[in-house]
């Protein structure tokens, strides 16, 4: 090999919904990880009408999200890891789907199990969760990364266990489902401060309790699981990558922006003009 060749980056590979104005979805993972020092690699699940106002509208994709995947397979070697977001396909695809991901074992997979986007028509409901889930757990090895509305909805909960549900009802039917680890988030809850729990069959391990911040941001979920991803595929272990996913989310919560000066507020750029990312 030239000793004067730059390293390869890692692949990252991002399965899940299209928004098209940047602030959610592929194109926010796909900015995240590029600037992490990872090659995006994107396969769209679910296409929607969606801008900083809300999503209207989310259908599946019109080219077979398989035979993409398929088309990629290729560049899947060495140094690559896997995210999974919003999926809007039909049980039997998704099927297909978890096949070919079995078939091609991401060493790194992190699934953020969306409900729907945060404003706008929904998508799943717990229901719609666990059918997902008893498709692609089983294959072992995923992190998952539920707000804690997504948790209660899994667990078959009402809307108010967000707040008082024990952690074990949250958590729990997620590590039975196959799940390796949980990576429950405290960014939906109740009160002050925020508080992220990582829990594995092995226990609960508290993350950084930090004071909320005020205000409304876009793709939340999107950035912390795309840069989780990103900070593995570079080498750091998982529970430091999530300590360290939400220090980055909240050192650019005040670069939020609306383009346009329209819509809610999405994360700005990593860096302003000269600086370094």
């Amino acid at each position: 090999m030239d000793a004067h060749r730059p390293s390869t980056p890692p692949v990252a590979l991002c399965l899940g919904g299209m928004d098209p104005s940047g602030g959610a979805g592929l194109l926010r993972d796909a900015i995240t990880l590029a600037e992490l020092g990872c090659q995006p690699m994107a396969v769209s699940l679910a296409e929607t009408l969606q801008n900083g106002l809300g999503c209207s509208r989310i259908e599946p994709p019109t080219l077979d999200p398989v035979q993409r995947l398929e088309s990629l397979a290729p560049h899947l070697a060495g140094r690559w890891g896997l995210k999974l977001s919003l999926c809007a396909l039909e049980a039997t695809d998704f099927r297909r789907l978890c096949a070919t991901l079995q078939h091609l074992a991401p060493p790194l997979r992190i699934w953020d199990p969306i409900l729907a986007p945060s404003a706008g028509v929904g998508l799943h409901d717990g229901a719609g969760l666990r059918r997902m889930a008893a498709d692609l757990l089983p294959m072992g090895g995923w992190v998952v990364c539920p707000n804690r509305g997504e948790a209660a909805a899994f667990a078959g909960l009402p809307p108010q266990a967000i707040r008082d549900a024990p952690i074990a009802a949250l958590a729990t039917p997620w590590l039975e489902a196959g799940a390796g680890a949980v990576w429950l988030k405290g960014g939906h809850g109740e009160g002050d401060p925020v508080q992220d729990l990582w829990i594995t069959r092995e226990g609960v391990q508290p993350l950084d309790p930090a004071p909320r911040l005020t205000g409304e941001r876009r793709g939340t979920g999107c950035l912390l699981s795309a840069t989780w991803l990103g900070l593995g595929l570079q080498g750091m272990p998982a529970v430091e990558a999530a300590r360290h996913a939400a220090r980055r989310l909240r050192d650019r919560w005040d670069r939020a922006f609306a383009p346009g000066e329209v819509g809610r507020m999405m994360f700005g750029p990593a860096s302003r003009p000269g600086e370094v990312p």
